[in-house]
């Protein structure tokens, strides 16, 4: 596998070590980088996405912060109104995984709602207009 086991005898602790630090290589992919890596492009790996990007709805996340990293629109993000809709959906399949706290939740859940509508509407106004 993938793990091994050392064991370490009293007279192994008495010597120095002789261990060498390595300093860190800016190029190591698995080193934290933030959010957005250097290329300017999303850092699914990052502890701040809580684990979003991976589990039941990992790909509907993606899907719509991807968008909304990438969007152009002048109403940022109005153009991913459907992804968003998508991660909704499948995330009110797994309330145990992806809780719906108490009303104030609910409230935003429904002002995010509200907030696309708005979006999608504006986008529609502007593509007719």
């Amino acid at each position: 596998g993938k793990d091994r086991i050392i064991f370490a005898t009293k007279e192994d602790h008495e010597t120095p070590s002789s261990a060498e630090l390595v300093a860190d290589d800016p190029d190591d992919p698995y080193e934290e980088q933030g959010l957005i890596l250097p290329s300017g492009d999303i850092n699914w790996n990052c502890p701040c996405l809580g684990g979003m990007a991976s589990g039941p709805c990992g790909e509907q996340f993606k899907s719509a912060f991807s968008c909304f990293h990438y969007s152009t629109e002048e109403i940022k993000g109005s153009d991913c109104v459907d992804q968003f809709r998508a991660m909704q959906e499948c995330m009110q399949k797994y309330p145990d995984l992806y809780p719906q706290e108490d009303e104030n939740d609910e409230k935003s859940s429904k002002d995010l709602e509200a907030a696309s509508m708005e979006a999608s509407a504006a986008k529609e106004e502007k593509e007719s207009s």
